[in-house]
């Protein structure tokens, strides 16, 4: 416990004095500590006031202070809890500060600020606080006065101190001399003071004698002189002078001693009566006591009443303080308890709203998702789809192909087939449907393309410059006409209803969104009508409930004819009446059994009680019994409420509906109920589907206006869910105050109680309606803004002020919008009136003008002005140049303006006027079918369009049909075809790559070749032999090569002579066929239903056609003989039945004769014979369609000639000019053969001779005249339309039939021709590959030399195969092991690893003494010889020189670091910077992944070291001289056996330790700033800049001097240019936050030799037994630096202190020492006095 409170207040706190579990009660026995824990809690605002000092009044005012604070905690505190800390007594702080440890974490995690804890209180425990807390301070106050007196007291006594009590008898004599000598020095002082006053005496006694002495010098002077001896009595009177001097000196001493004797005696007597005096004071006599303690019994009496009563009021107060304040306590804990239950709730709300708004968005991304799936399939769908075709076709892919692979993957269909379409199936599977689905949709876009003549059907180069023909508008309006017949219009009888002022519309929105409240506003500015679909239901039920009979509702306005409400009441009837059982709608699934509707049945029976009742109580019952039954009110019964509300409303009274519709099915249904679109939609979908496809009228339909919304105006009050939310949650938080406050009291009320309820139902149905209206909304929103955009958004989280104005302003906007659009309606319908009325006059006769008998060119434009057929407007007639512009087109031109000369022909009187009006010169007649043509709309029988209609409805769905599955044949013949040409190429190329038994002829050429014996290979008979043999192999594979020439051959022309491509443009021949049998089948059936068409018209019987249909032949492709009785189409052979010459392209011939391959020309000959069959069949059908068409004119002349009656001389004239006409039309299309459409026909003028007949019998024969002469130029003019589009079309199809036949030809013939090149390309390569073997043979002959290597000769290709070997090669000559030789006295590994075994044998640890490794120098150099521990250089070393050594490697001047001296003597090796060491310690850690410290073999291999092994060694060219030795590599593995610890398996290295060994510099003090970098693992900058010393730089120069050691020239330029490297990185500025890493006591020891630490146990232990010298001082550094505890310090700290800098700038154990110089100085002075020095023993062993 005391641990976790020392850690709370050391690291969380951080107080001001470092507490520990040892010192923990003496450090808060004052209370300063506790009260500055208060005060980082902001609990102790008087802390200032605190002391420090450990005194009894410090700490009385420290815990007087902290007393209340601590109450104020709910912390144990009295005067023994205070007695027991301040006594230090064991365990009272620990429990205290525990105590007040968990008051305060409590205090933190409630937030609460002292202040408001104090208010949090109950007044009694407040109260109790303070009266403790006066009696602790009066208590204080007592104590402090007694304090001092008792100060006062102390000071009046005077402290004689006591002598100290020395037993000992040593004691005692030095405190005797000790005495004496103060005495003697006592005496010395007052003898030297008195000499002093003795002075000053006498020289005051001088100056004042001066005076007296000249007045008594005479008389003096006479007196003595009386005396003979003058000096004797001088001397007296001075020596009586003296005397006098000092008795009067004497004396007076003598009386300052008195004098301060007796000022101390009446000090002492003044110190004494003092004392007496308080002593007299203090004491009592016993009658004063006496009296005293009765007074104070007395006290004590009344001061106990006095305290009674108080205890008793106290208690009566603080009993009803404490009922007060538990009924506080008691509503404040149901206020908080409610809050934090709301809180929770709230809570919980929002996370269940958080998750379904997670769900739906999992939802949408789900389904995102699969779309992006579905289509990435298909995009790769797509590209495999055209990589498979692009190897079919050679990268050519068809664009049909392409341009139907894209329409499927635009239309979301898979590319690839799921299954066959080509066997039915049994059930419709989803693979079937998708199938089928995709050959519609290709079958579509074909027959568009072929109807179109556009894409593949585009009109080509030949046909280019004639115009495809027009559309016969004469058929369109013969079909049109008869579909109006069969289909007659409902809209004539229906009425529209006056427009209305009245502005309807809707407000939408979440739940509390704020629907209501806007409207209320809304209602108080204008004059509207708020309908609520939950304040209607309810009205209804009370109707119900209330008995409401019809006969008591008054209707507020009649209904109109046609208005749509009008069978509201009749549809609520009906469903009433129908057992009560309202059907539900469509997206709301209400079960209806057969049970349940006898119940429903059985509680509301139709009787006629029921049914006098009102619409809205029926729907009431309705819905009441719907709601007993716990259902939910369905759609349509809502929306019959509404629209039962909305009737009974006047006719100009605005509305507007709360909250509805809330789906799509319910705006529907409201759509249908009041504006009947449904109806409306269905019969003009209905015409649309019946109108036909193959023939457009003469008007375009016009496309049926959108209706009017049922909505003017729709506003969505757009809120997010969390405002909904929040919402919500404020009117539950405003209940519960109100509860709360209401339950003190005591009241509640109904309507309370009803709307709590009403909320808690919202509150648990609020996520509900919040996911309702979301998945609803997106459909609602498409609703209302996809015919007309009405919707209207408005932000609702603003203020009530500013959402209710927006409202308004748009409610204004939409009352002026509605009154124009009403404006503009009724303007509209009165102009409708006016030209209705202006144009009743000129349709009431239209025939009056056809009286006249005028035979001017005006008269049939006259009467195409005046008589207009039905569905001909004046504004649709044009004039002259829209006409001539329309035959050149071929296309209908929707006329926008007026004819010529617009009405004013028609307004001329029926008067004879013909005499005189003029005749102009004008443009001809109208041609049937133009702009200006009047068609002749006769009456026809009632049965007549109930046969043509659904005849025509045959004709143009088994058109379709056939042109659909023609197309659909064509195209999958395609992919056949390509299929086909693909399996040929890659099979003849299979059959040219089938293997051969060449190589097992060459396998064995070369065997006999190699098996001849060596000895004869420079014999000529030998080779002459073997050339033969050559020869021989060379003529077996060329008969080989030609037999599989003649094969391939042979196999192309099977390929050739085989019936697939005369049976695939036969099949494609045939089909092409069908395309013209089904436009000459068209052409048939549209003539009959023309001819019965206008033969009805005419009032004749149908003709009955005897003749069969006109039958295209086809390509017979067997060879079987078939009856023609057996045959419904005719076949003909693939032989050309006219025997006229066609003519074949000039680019076939081309392609088909320029070969010279004789074996195409059976191709050719067949080609010009398929091309002039389809030419044939052509030339039929179009012969056919020609006979057809005069067949029919001719049937026209002969049934006039046969109808014309023999009449009177009087009416020849006449009959005679018609029958001259007649006879003229007869003539024409029998020369023109029907190929031109009556341009001659024009009205015959004729003179008028005088006629007995009436006027009127003379226009009635006219006029039937004339109408027969229009019925059969319509007639006429239209077969002659239909016969050119046929035509052309049958063109269109011939030319396409050649072309597809052409490419496929050409497709056909180029394969050949790949096959033919490919075959005389592979022969050619197989003969040259052979002549490549015959020059390889011969070389091999000629030279004389065995083929080691395995010939190969397959197919075509030819090589030595260099990895097969025919006999085994001869063994090499093994390569010797690289040896190490020795060098300028460097030692070899070998020598290296012999010192480290013994170095290791005596000392394991490293560490060794100075005098035993000197001798163990010695010892190894004097007996050298024969061991090879070193090199000869070192075998000049004399004991100075190795003493020498062994001082440079010294370590605290005893002992040598041997690992050191083994790493030195290994140089040269490359001198790492810091960087590199830094680099190398980053990757021994990464191998480190347990961070001991230590590394593998395995992992020291990985990691590698600054430097590699010699990778540029030359490898020699004489196998038999051994490999270059590459020192550096194994330098790195020496290292790791020189400084792992061996004695662990495996041995592990302590890298950080043999990278301090690395960190050694020439320079001292870089080398320990490099080992601190390597401690602590970065850079550590110097702070002081030490410049190399002149005799380190020489030194380092004579390490390795390049005339003595030129081997290690590049090391040692390397070494000086890391040294500058180095310097220069020092001299720049070090950056502001360097050495700021920290770093340890333990690591810095390790810097500075924390090794001597461990002590080696061998002979030499006893000199070792050592510590660390630096382990102290580094503990003394550290805590003068602020670390007690030994804790990490940073580094730039450490470094600025003096010690450190000191023991930095002479620390020389990571100085490299300079062993080279040592030899070469003891070679020099072996060279010097004539011995071999090692370089000349060198030079002599070479």
């Amino acid at each position: 416990m005391s641990e976790i409170l020392c850690q709370w207040l050391n690291r969380d706190l951080k107080v001001s004095r470092t507490v520990s579990p040892k010192s923990f009660a003496k450090a808060f026995s004052n209370g300063y500590l506790i009260g500055e824990v208060l005060y980082k809690f902001e609990l102790q605002s008087d802390f200032s006031e605190f002391s420090e000092s450990r005194g009894s009044t410090a700490k009385l005012n420290n815990f007087s202070r902290l007393e209340p604070t601590l109450h104020l905690l709910g912390v144990q505190f009295d005067q023994n809890v205070a007695q027991s800390i301040i006594t230090e007594k064991p365990g009272a702080a620990t429990k205290l500060l525990y105590q007040l440890y968990i008051a305060l974490q409590k205090k933190k995690k409630t937030g609460l600020t002292g202040l408001e804890i104090q208010t949090m209180q109950p007044q009694t425990n407040l109260r109790l606080q303070e009266l403790r807390s006066e009696a602790f301070r009066e208590q204080r106050l007592n104590r402090r006065r007694q304090n001092e007196i008792m100060a006062k007291i102390q000071a009046a006594i005077i402290q004689i101190p006591k002598p100290e009590s020395n037993r000992t008898l040593k004691a005692l004599e030095a405190q005797k001399l000790m005495k004496k000598k103060k005495e003697a020095e006592d005496v010395a002082n007052e003898i030297k003071k008195f000499e002093a006053l003795i002075k000053k005496d006498l020289q005051a006694k001088e100056s004042a004698s001066k005076t007296s002495l000249e007045t008594t010098d005479q008389t003096t002077t006479d007196l003595l002189n009386t005396y003979s001896d003058d000096d004797y009595i001088k001397k007296i009177q001075k020596r009586l002078e003296e005397d006098a001097f000092a008795r009067e000196q004497r004396e007076k001493r003598r009386r300052r001693l008195l004098m301060d004797q007796l000022i101390a005696h009446e000090a002492q007597e003044e110190a004494y009566r003092e004392e007496q005096l308080i002593h007299r004071l203090m004491r009592q006599s016993q009658q004063e006591r006496r009296i005293a303690v009765q007074l104070m019994h007395v006290r004590h009496e009344k001061e106990v009443l006095w305290q009674n009563r108080i205890f008793r009021e106290k208690q009566y107060e603080e009993r009803r303080l404490k009922d007060f304040q538990d009924a506080l306590d008691r509503e404040a804990a149901l206020a908080k308890q409610a809050k934090i239950d709301f809180a929770e709730q709230t809570f919980r709300e929002k996370e269940v709203h958080e998750k379904m708004a997670a769900e739906r968005a999992q939802a949408r991304f789900e389904k995102h998702y699969g779309i992006c799936a579905e289509i990435l399939d298909q995009i790769l769908d797509l590209c495999t789809k055209v990589a498979d075709y692009r190897l079919l076709t050679n990268n050519l892919i068809p664009h049909k192909m392409m341009h139907d692979w894209k329409e499927l993957f635009f239309s979301g269909n898979p590319i690839y087939e799921q299954t066959s379409l080509k066997h039915g199936v049994a059930e419709s599977t989803a693979e079937y449907l998708i199938e089928l689905e995709k050959r519609n949709l290709l079958d579509r876009n074909d027959y568009e393309d072929y109807k179109n003549m556009v894409g593949e059907w585009a009109l080509p180069e030949d046909m280019a410059n004639s115009s495809p023909p027009s559309n016969n508008y004469i058929l369109g309006h013969v079909l049109h006409r008869l579909i109006e017949k069969s289909i007659p219009s409902q809209d004539a009888a229906a009425e529209m209803e006056l427009p209305s002022y009245a502005v309807k519309g809707c407000l939408l929105g979440k739940t509390l969104s704020g629907k209501t409240t806007v409207l209320k506003a809304l209602q108080e500015d204008f004059p509207i009508q708020v309908l609520s679909v939950d304040t209607l239901v309810l009205e209804a039920i009370q109707a119900f409930h209330d008995n409401e009979q019809a006969s008591g509702i008054k209707p507020v306005r009649k209904e109109h004819k046609g208005d749509p409400l009008s069978g509201v009441k009749e549809i609520s009837r009906r469903q009433v009446q129908d057992s009560l059982s309202v059907p539900p709608a469509s997206g709301i699934v209400i079960p209806l059994k057969e049970g349940v509707k006898s119940n429903e049945a059985e509680g509301i029976k139709p009787s006629d009680s029921f049914l006098s009742l009102t619409v809205r109580a029926q729907l009431g019952a309705k819905s009441e019994q719907l709601l007993k039954k716990g259902r939910s009110i369905p759609d349509i019964l809502l929306v019959n409420i509404l629209v039962n509300a909305i009737k009974n409303m006047p006719a100009n009274q605005s509305w507007v509906l709360d909250g509805f519709p809330m789906t799509l099915n319910q705006a529907q249904l409201l759509e249908e109920a009041l504006t009947g679109y449904k109806k409306k939609y269905k019969e003009a979908e209905r015409k649309k589907a019946q109108m036909p496809t193959l023939a457009l009228g003469p008007t375009p339909s016009k496309e049926a206006t959108p209706l009017p919304s049922a909505f003017d105006f729709v506003i969505l009050l757009d809120i997010s869910d969390n405002t909904s939310l929040d919402r919500m949650n404020d009117i539950i938080a405003k209940e519960i105050s109100h509860e709360i406050s209401h339950e003190s009291i005591g009241h509640h009320g109904a309507s309370i109680s009803q709307d709590k309820n009403g909320d808690r139902n919202l509150r648990d149905q609020i996520h509900h309606r919040i996911v309702g209206f979301l998945d609803n909304w997106s459909s609602l929103e498409e609703w209302f803004t996809e015919p007309q955009n009405i919707l209207t958004r408005v932000n609702a989280e603003v203020d009530q002020g500013a959402l209710c104005q927006k409202v308004k302003e748009i409610f204004d906007t939409e009352i002026v919008n509605k009154k124009v659009k009403v404006d503009k309606k009724l303007e509209e319908k009165e102009m409708d009136k006016k030209a209705a009325s202006a144009e009743a006059p000129t349709t009431t006769s239209p025939l009056s003008p056809e009286a006249e008998k005028d035979k001017d060119s005006h008269f049939h434009r006259e009467v195409s002005k005046i008589s207009p057929g039905k569905g001909r407007t004046p504004s649709e007639i044009q004039h002259g140049k829209q006409d001539s512009q329309h035959e050149v087109k071929g296309k209908k031109v929707s006329p926008k303006g007026k004819p010529q000369g617009g009405k004013a022909p028609a307004k001329k009187s029926p008067g004879g006027s013909a005499d005189t009006s003029p005749t102009p010169t004008a443009p001809g007649p109208p041609k049937p079918g133009s702009e200006e043509w009047v068609y002749v709309n006769e009456p026809i029988p009632e049965e007549l369009p109930s046969f043509l209609v659904p005849y025509w409805e045959l004709i143009e769905k088994s058109y379709i049909n056939h042109i659909k599955t023609v197309l659909r044949y064509l195209r999958e013949n395609q992919h056949s075809i390509l299929s086909y040409l693909y399996e040929t190429r890659t099979s003849f190329k299979e059959f040219l790559r089938r293997p051969d038994h060449k190589q097992d002829f060459v396998s064995q050429w070369q065997t006999d070749f190699n098996s001849v014996p060596e000895d004869l290979w420079e014999d000529e008979e030998t080779k002459a032999e073997l050339h033969q043999r050559v020869n021989d192999l060379r003529d077996r594979l060329w008969d080989i090569c030609d037999a599989r020439k003649e094969e391939a051959e042979q196999e192309r022309l099977d390929i050739i002579n085989e019936s697939w491509l005369q049976d695939s443009v036969g099949i494609t021949m045939n089909h092409f066929f069908s395309l013209m049998q089904a436009e000459v089948n068209r052409f048939q059936d549209t003539k009959r239903l023309l001819q019965d068409y206008y033969r009805a018209m005419e009032s004749k019987i149908p003709l009955e056609d005897n003749k069969k249909f006109t039958r295209v032949p086809l390509i017979q492709l067997d060879s079987k003989d078939i009856t023609e009785n057996q045959l419904r189409i005719p076949l003909v052979p693939r032989i050309s039945t006219s025997p006229e010459n066609v003519t074949i392209k000039p680019k076939v011939k081309a392609l088909l004769k320029g070969k010279i391959d004789p074996s195409l020309e059976g191709l050719e000959a067949n080609f010009e014979v398929d091309e002039k069959i389809v030419i044939d069949t052509w030339q039929q059908a179009s012969v056919a369609i020609s006979h057809m068409v005069a067949a029919e004119i001719h049937q026209r002349h002969i049934e006039e000639e046969k109808e014309t009656p023999p009449v009177d001389s009087k009416e020849k004239s006449p009959q005679s000019g018609t029958n001259k006409k007649a006879k003229k039309e007869k003539e024409a299309p029998k020369k023109k053969k029907a190929e031109k459409k009556g341009k001659g026909k024009s009205s015959p003028v004729t003179e008028v001779s005088p006629i007995t007949i009436s006027p009127e019998e003379l226009a009635e024969i006219e006029r039937k005249n004339e109408l027969k002469l229009k019925i059969k130029e319509e007639h006429l003019a239209a077969l002659q339309l239909e016969e050119v589009a046929t035509q052309f079309r049958l063109e269109l199809i011939k030319t396409k039939a050649l072309a597809v036949l052409e490419e496929l030809v050409t497709k056909v013939v180029d394969v050949y021709k790949f096959m033919e090149k490919w075959l005389g390309q592979r022969y050619l390569n197989e003969m040259a590959s052979i002549e490549k073997l015959t020059e390889v043979a011969r070389y091999y002959i000629e030279t004389a030399t065995k083929i080691q290597n395995e010939i190969y000769l397959g197919q075509e290709d030819f090589y030595i195969n260099g990895d097969i070997k025919v006999f085994p090669d001869a063994v090499p000559p093994s390569r010797p092991p690289p040896i190490e030789k020795e060098e300028n006295g460097t030692l070899t590994i070998e020598q290296l690893d012999n010192l480290r075994d013994q170095f290791l044998d005596m000392a394991p640890k490293g560490i060794i003494g100075n005098k035993a490794f000197t001798d163990i120098l010695l010892d190894l150099v004097t007996l050298n010889f024969g061991t090879n521990n070193f090199p000869s250089g070192w075998m000049h070393l004399t004991q100075p020189d190795l003493q020498e050594i062994t001082s440079l490697l010294t370590v605290n001047s005893e002992f040598v670091d041997w690992r050191k001296f083994l790493m030195v003597t290994a140089m040269p090796w490359p001198m790492p910077l810091e960087e590199e060491l830094l680099e190398t310690l980053q990757r021994f850690k990464a191998m480190d992944e347990a961070q001991t410290g230590t590394i593998t073999f395995k992992q020291y291999k990985q990691a590698g070291l600054w430097f590699t092994g010699d990778e540029d060694a030359k490898v020699p060219d004489n196998p038999l001289d051994p490999l270059p030795f590459n020192r550096q590599e194994h330098l790195i593995e020496f290292f790791f056996r020189l400084f792992a610890d061996c004695e662990k398996d495996p041995p592990l290295l302590d890298y950080t330790q043999m990278l301090l060994y690395f960190a050694c510099h020439p320079d001292p003090m870089e080398g320990v700033y490099r080992a601190l970098s390597v401690a602590v693992g970065t850079h550590i900058f110097q702070q002081i800049e030490t410049p190399m010393l002149t005799a380190e730089k020489t030194s380092l120069s004579t390490v390795s001097p390049n005339e003595e050691f030129p081997e290690a020239e590049e090391n040692v330029t390397r070494e000086e240019r890391e040294l500058k490297e180095e310097k220069d990185e020092k001299e720049e500025e070090i950056p502001e936050n360097a050495n700021t890493e920290k770093i340890s006591l333990e690591t810095l020891l390790k810097v500075f030799g924390g090794g001597n630490e461990v002590l080696d146990a061998n002979r030499f232990a006893s000199y070792l037994k050592i510590e660390n010298i630096y382990a102290e001082n580094f503990m003394k550094t550290f805590q003068d630096l602020g670390a007690k505890n030994l804790e990490p310090i940073e580094v730039n700290i450490l470094l600025k202190h003096p010690y450190v800098q000191d023991l930095i700038a002479n620390y020389v154990d990571y100085k490299i020492p300079d062993i080279k110089m040592i030899l070469q100085r003891s070679e020099h002075a072996q060279g010097s006095d004539g011995e071999r020095s090692p370089s000349r023993l060198t030079e002599e062993k070479k």
